[in-house]
This record gives structure tokens, C-alpha cells and sequence, in this order.
């Protein structure tokens, strides 16, 4: 699994049934939390296990980290084990229902939770209290979750979004690009200058409005008690607003459908001159749109920047927890963290450190652009926060598009389409 597609789905690949654990009664946390003593000689066997990434690209990395962390530990063996990327939450819940979770295991925030339910992983912020200095503090927090005590997770290497631009395509229909928007309300009225302006031939926008676009614009999603609220009045007037939008041209058809491909391959061939995408992405323009390319604008994504977050994790059933947390940590230092993000660029590192030193992740990157949008994702890591509630399913993202094509259709009020949408969400929680 390619790595911006494993980081764009993570965020909502809970699904139902299946995910439960036998004998699990409701959230616990770890049992036995505690702190684990690394400062003696480690030794012993442990497992890590990897999310597709042993191949060409990165084996090499792996090989010399696992390398340099048994010289620095002679008496510790690590086994490195890889999954494919389909199938892996399913993989990772047997394993873990057959007490085999591997002692170091990469989790992303929604995929360990039923594991920390069930008291399947350790409590890093009790297990180390210096931990919690190190890591981005958005991402770092993505692992505690409501009503269970602790982090479950070490941030590892993580991505965001940032805003493109088709600067050609702007200026042909009067837009001064030294002047694009910071709001999302400015956003949306450029949308309908530039949908007017084209006769609905060059949309800006290419979706409807999101459970990110709502938690950037401080419309509050989930409360403390685990249920959706985001059926406001604030959120009613966003829809309400892209209506307008759809109705001026400003957004394609194809977005309110099944037959939607995406708003970053529209923008690659041309179909709006607006989207969202990671650093990555400057790469993506240079092989499948250079023409576009050559007056794209990159600028911070407007409101709060969504996160996505890769971890490591350490088993509560490990045998060998003193091993397997200095390893954990070893594999997300800064040093290893920004190794690993120079192989793969558009991502950043997970400590304070890393993620906000962009010469040394880009050192190796000739590109102007692509350094320019590094140097951006670097910036907003600051801020950067997890904006889609690890309780949010993708039948609820289903049932969400469909009620909010017919809003912008017309066919339905805005606020009724949200009292819909947040009334399914919370008779569908998963619980565990």
C-alpha cells in the first residue's frame, strides 16, 4: 500500500462487527501501566512489525536501523516482520485475539483503539514521562482517547494537506493570485466569482463539504460523551454556502456522485483550478500534469491543518517490554525519523525536532517547488491536529454524501440534511 493512499484512509477504516474482541467488556487501557526501565542491559528477542513496507525502497533502511540498534544492544535480537497493506486492521485484531501482537507493532490512531479497549497495549506516557516532549503534540495526542487513560502510541511519520492552486487558470478569470483566500467563507466566494466568471467551465471546488471542513472551521464534531453534534447552525449555513457555490458552477456535477474520481486528479487534468494534497504532491503535477504545473501556487491549508498519523505501538502481552519500548523509541528518534522522511518525501517526521528542521528533509530536493510545499507541511506540524474522529465509519461518509448531494441540490435543507446525517451517525457507533 503506497504510502499517502495508507495515510489518507487510516483516518476512517473502522469498520463494524468483525473488530471486536472476544471477552472484550468496554475501554480499559493497559493493565499494569507503569513505568519500564530501559536503562539496563536489554536482552532477549522481540517482534516489530511493519504496514507494507518491506520492498526495495525502504528494506535497506529497516535493515541498517535494526543493524545499529543490536550493536547498541548486543544481547537483543530484533525479528522484523511485514504485513500487506490490504487486510492489515483485520490482521492486526487476530493477532491480537490470539495474543501474538508483535512486542512493536505500526498503528495508526483508529486502528488501535479497540486495542487499547481491550487493554492490548501498553501506556507509553506512563511507561516514560519523558516521552511526551519529544513528539509533534497534535500527534501525540491522536493516541489517548475519551475515558481511558494514557498515549498508546509514538508518533512516527506523519502528513498533512496543503492548498494548489491553478495560478493560469485564476488570472484567465480575474483572480489576483498575491490575494487568494485564508478563510473558508473567502474561499467559497472566489468559487463563485470564478464559476460565474468561466460560465461553470473552470470550478474551484471539487466536494462537498467534509467532517474535516467543519472541525477547521471550529465546528465542534463529537462531544465528550462519544456522540456527533455537528448538526449546528454554523455547519448548516457551510452547507448552505456550498449550495450556492454548486448552483453558480463553482462545483462540478461529477463531485455530488459515485462517479467522483477525486478532487486532486480533477485539478491535474484541468477540471478545477483548486484542490488539497500533501508535499508530495508537487512530485505528482511534475509526471502527470507539467503543463499545469508550470503556474501551480502551493499556500498553507486554510483553518486548522488535518493530521494523519502513522505510530508504533508496544503489546501489553509482550514478554520483553524494556526491549521492545527502547526500540520503539530508537525507531521514532529524530535522527531515524528524518532518515526515513527523506526516503519518502511529502511525509514528516513525528518529534519536534524533525518535523520542524524542512532543510535537513529536503537537503537532497532540487525542486523549488517541492521544497516550497516541504517548508509549508513543516510550518503547519506546529498546529497540525487529527480532524476526523476515529469513530467516524465509512458508512457514515456514505450516508453523509448522499444527504449533502441533495442539499446542495436543493432537495433538501441544510440544517434537516445534518440532523439526518449526525441522527444515523450516532444509532451506528461502533463500541467495543
Amino acid at each position: 500500500m503506497k504510502l499517502s493512499t495508507r495515510l489518507a484512509t487510516a483516518a476512517a477504516m473502522l469498520a463494524a462487527g468483525a473488530l471486536a474482541f472476544t471477552g472484550c467488556s468496554g475501554p480499559s487501557g493497559a493493565d499494569g501501566a507503569g513505568s519500564i526501565d530501559t536503562s539496563g542491559e536489554l536482552s532477549g528477542t522481540i517482534k516489530f512489525q511493519s504496514w507494507s513496507l518491506k520492498n526495495e525502497k525502504f528494506t535497506p533502511y529497516f535493515e541498517d536501523l535494526i543493524a545499529a540498534f543490536e550493536k547498541e544492544h548486543p544481547k537483543v535480537t530484533v525479528d522484523w516482520l511485514d504485513q500487506p497493506g490490504d487486510g492489515y486492521q483485520d490482521k492486526v485484531l487476530s493477532q491480537a485475539n490470539s495474543n501474538s501482537l508483535p512486542d512493536v507493532v505500526n498503528l495508526p490512531p483508529d486502528i488501535a483503539y479497540p486495542l487499547v479497549a481491550a487493554g492490548k497495549l501498553v501506556d507509553l506516557a506512563a511507561a516514560d514521562d519523558s516521552l511526551e516532549k519529544v513528539y509533534v503534540p497534535g500527534a501525540w495526542a491522536s493516541y489517548s482517547y475519551p475515558g481511558i487513560e494514557g498515549v498508546y502510541g509514538l508518533p512516527w511519520y506523519l502528513g498533512t494537506d496543503l492548498n494548489w492552486w491553478n495560478g493560469a487558470a485564476l488570472t484567465q478569470y480575474g483572480v489576483d493570485t498575491a490575494a487568494l483566500p485564508t478563510t473558508n467563507e473567502k474561499l467559497i466566494a472566489l468559487a463563485e466569482q470564478v464559476g460565474e466568471a468561466s460560465g461553470g467551465q473552470m470550478p474551484l471546488l471539487s466536494s462537498m463539504p467534509t467532517i474535516d471542513l467543519f472541525a477547521s472551521s471550529d465546528v465542534e464534531i463529537i462531544d465528550n460523551d462519544g456522540r456527533f453534534v455537528f448538526n449546528t447552525d454554523r455547519a448548516a449555513a457551510i452547507v448552505g454556502d456550498f449550495a450556492a457555490a454548486y448552483q453558480a458552477g463553482a462545483i462540478p456535477a461529477e463531485a455530488l456522485t459515485g462517479d467522483y474520481g477525486g478532487n486532486a486528479d480533477m485539478f491535474k487534468q484541468g477540471k478545477v483550478a483548486y484542490t488539497t494534497a500533501g508535499s508530495g504532491f508537487a512530485g505528482d503535477l511534475q509526471r502527470d500534469a507539467p503543463t499545469i504545473r508550470e503556474s501551480v501556487i502551493a499556500s498553507p491549508r486554510i483553518g486548522a491543518a488535518p493530521l494523519f498519523v502513522q505510530g508504533v505501538s508496544v503489546s501489553n502481552d509482550s514478554k520483553n517490554k524494556p526491549a521492545a519500548l527502547a526500540f520503539a523509541t530508537y525507531l521514532t528518534n529524530t535522527e531515524n525519523q528524518v532518515a526515513f522522511a527523506q526516503l519518502a518525501l511529502g511525509f514528516m517526521p513525528g518529534t519536534v525536532d524533525g518535523s520542524a528542521d524542512a532543510a535537513s528533509l529536503s537537503e537532497s530536493v532540487t525542486d523549488p517547488l517541492q521544497k516550497e510545499a516541504m517548508e509549508i507541511v513543516s510550518e503547519s506540524m506546529k498546529t497540525a491536529r487529527i480532524l476526523t474522529p476515529f469513530q467516524w465509519t465509512g458508512a457514515m461518509k456514505t450516508y453523509m454524501d448522499q444527504q449533502l448531494a441533495l442539499a446542495l441540490k436543493g432537495e433538501l435543507d441544510p440544517k434537516e440534511a445534518l440532523d439526518k446525517i449526525v441522527g444515523y451517525a450516532n444509532d451506528n457507533l461502533v463500541e467495543y
